[in-house]
C-alpha cells in the first residue's frame, strides 16, 4: 500500500519536471519573453508569481523625502482648496460642488416652482451654500494637523497607491473631525445668513399642502457640513491626480523629484 509521502513525492517531482519543461519552451531572453514566460506559468499552474519590478529612482528615495514630499503636496494642495471653496462664490457658483436642497425639501421645492414660488427655495439653497464658504476655512488646521500625523509607512503607501491614495487617507482620518468642528461654524452660518428663517418660510408656504412633511430643520446643518467636507475633498482629490499626472503642478523640488520616481 502506497504511503502518503510517496504521493506527495511524486507530485512534486512532476511539478519540477513541468517547470523545467516550461523554461526550455519558454527560455526568458529578454522582457517580453520573460514576460511571457510568467503569464503563462500563473495560468497554467494559478501559482507563479512576476517577480516585483522596481524603479531605480524610486528605490534610490530616501523614506524622510517620500514622507515629506507627501506632507509638503498636501499642505500646498489643501491650502489651495480651502482657500477656493472658502471665498465668495466658492460652493454656490461652482457646479461641481454647488450644494443641492436637501432630499427631504425636493418635493417642496417642486411644488413650489409649480405655483411660482420657487425662488423661495432657491433663495434657502444660496443660504446653504454661503455657509459652507463660511465654514470652509475651518478645515485647514484639520487638515495640517493630519498631515503632520502621517509615518513613513503611510506615505509609501499613498505614493505607490491610486491616483486618491493620499485623499482616501485624509478622508479616514478628517472626516469625523471636520464635521465636529466644522458643524457649530455652519450652523452659527445658517442662522447668520438667514437659511433657518429661510427654511421656516418654505416650510410655512408648504406646510397646508403636505401636513405629515418631516422635519428637517434638525438636520439642515449636518446636511450642510457634510456636504461642504465633500467638496472639499472633491478639490483635493483632484489636485492630487494632477500632482502625480502633471509635472508641471509639481511646485516644489522635493515634490518634483519624489513624484517624477513614482512614476
Amino acid at each position: 500500500m502506497k504511503t502518503r509521502p510517496q504521493i506527495v513525492s511524486v507530485s512534486v517531482s512532476a511539478f519540477a519536471f513541468a517547470f523545467a519543461l516550461l523554461i526550455v519552451l519558454f527560455p526568458a531572453q529578454n522582457a517580453a519573453a520573460q514576460g511571457s514566460f510568467w503569464d503563462f506559468a500563473s495560468s497554467y499552474f494559478g501559482t507563479a508569481q512576476k517577480p516585483a519590478a522596481s524603479s531605480p529612482a524610486l528605490a534610490a528615495l530616501s523614506q524622510s523625502d517620500v514622507q515629506a514630499a507627501l506632507r509638503e503636496a498636501l499642505t500646498l494642495s489643501a491650502d489651495k482648496v480651502v482657500k477656493q471653496v472658502g471665498r465668495e462664490g466658492g460652493f454656490s457658483l461652482d457646479p461641481k460642488i454647488r450644494i443641492p436642497l436637501p432630499p427631504a425639501l425636493q418635493p417642496v421645492d417642486q411644488a413650489l416652482k409649480t405655483v411660482g414660488m420657487g425662488a423661495l427655495t432657491e433663495d434657502l439653497q444660496m443660504r446653504i451654500n454661503k455657509a459652507a464658504e463660511a465654514a470652509a476655512p475651518k478645515a485647514k488646521e484639520i487638515f495640517v494637523s493630519a498631515i503632520k500625523k502621517m509615518t513613513i509607512d503611510d506615505a509609501k503607501q499613498i505614493l505607490n497607491g491610486p491616483e486618491d491614495a493620499a485623499t482616501a487617507y485624509l478622508k479616514k482620518h478628517m472626516s469625523p473631525e471636520m464635521l465636529t468642528a466644522m458643524q457649530p461654524v455652519v450652523s452659527s452660518a445658517l442662522a447668520e445668513a438667514g437659511a433657518v428663517k429661510a427654511y421656516d418660510a418654505v416650510l410655512g408656504q408648504y406646510k397646508q399642502a403636505m401636513p405629515f412633511m418631516p422635519d428637517a430643520k434638525a438636520n439642515l446643518s449636518q446636511y450642510a457640513t457634510q456636504k461642504a467636507i465633500d467638496g472639499v475633498f472633491y478639490y483635493v482629490a483632484q489636485e492630487e491626480a494632477a500632482i502625480r499626472k502633471d509635472p508641471a503642478k509639481r511646485t516644489t523640488d522635493l515634490i518634483k523629484k519624489v513624484f517624477s520616481a513614482a512614476k
